[in-house]
């Protein structure tokens, strides 16, 4: 009954964030510069009457009552919308590029994990100084996702997961390190260390269980990270994904685009926030 209600209430906050995704994206591209004009209003094919009427067309269409009245119909159809830019349904464009962009995520947070989680594993075990591990972290986490994936561009080494791999390894490390500095120095495992219990068995038995809900939240975290450097990446490496076509769309004020994309990533953002939750209430109940 408990999980029950728990989930109706995030349910109910995903719709909430949806829907002010929904408002808000709205809002700004109905009053980007531009947003009202239309290509025929330059066509000289075109009578100064004719042009006239175009943009009074557009004014009279611009509201935002009837630019989101008209996206609720177009998701009722199915289709998520028209594409302005490409005259396309949105599901037709989303659809092919999910697969790109969920290999490139899934990947980059694999292999970020796994190198953030080994580094962590030896540095906070190991006798060497605390700074040495955090110093390079540091310094990789100030370099913009744009400009470290322009370098490797211009390097011609490396390429998008290399740089989603770095991104979330030198962020994840940091929150690892300080986890398990802190588990390693515990009581209990100092004196199971003295006994001579291997570390493996501790970290199977003891660490992992003990930092689970932590990990789960970083997960989180990470999520959000690799979503928040999707655009750059794809963009510099002209990857075609969704974060791609949400750049293409935000230069060219394409609403049913942005729309689909805005709400796509807040359901993603949402969902993992809500698998994050599951085991800090299981382990409460």
């Amino acid at each position: 009954m408990r999980f029950g209600v728990h989930l109706l209430k995030r349910l109910a906050r995903t719709a909430a964030i949806v829907l002010l995704v929904v408002l808000g994206s709205t809002i700004l591209v109905r009053f980007a510069p531009g947003y009202l004009s239309d290509a025929r209003e330059m066509d000289p094919r075109y009578s100064s009457a004719v042009r006239t009427e175009l943009a009074g067309e557009a004014a009279r269409s611009g509201s935002l009552a009837k630019m989101l009245s008209s996206e609720v119909h177009e998701w009722t159809q199915g289709s998520l919308g028209f594409s302005r830019q490409f005259e396309v349904p949105v599901l037709e464009l989303i659809w092919p590029r999910l697969a790109v962009t969920g290999s490139l995520l899934f990947k980059g947070i694999l292999f970020g994990w796994t190198l953030a989680l080994c580094a962590a594993l030896i540095s906070s075990a190991g006798p060497n100084p605390k700074f040495l591990w955090q110093a390079p972290t540091t310094i990789l986490i100030a370099v913009p996702t744009a400009a470290m994936a322009t370098l490797c561009l211009l390097a011609e080494s490396g390429g998008p997961v290399t740089v989603m791999t770095v991104l979330l390894a030198a962020r994840d490390f940091k929150f690892l390190d300080r986890i398990l500095r802190k588990t390693w120095h515990d009581p209990h495992l100092l004196q199971a260390r003295a006994q001579g219990i291997r570390p493996r068995r501790l970290l199977l038995a003891y660490i992992l269980p003990t930092i689970s809900s932590q990990i789960s939240a970083l997960a989180t975290l990470s999520i959000v990270t690799a979503l928040s450097a999707l655009v750059p990446v794809e963009v510099i490496f002209n990857v075609p994904g969704v974060g791609q076509l949400a750049w293409n769309a935000a230069m060219n004020r394409d609403l049913p685009v942005l729309l689909a994309v805005t709400m796509i990533m807040a359901v993603a953002v949402t969902v993992a926030g809500m698998a994050s939750d599951r085991p800090a209430e299981d382990r409460t109940a």
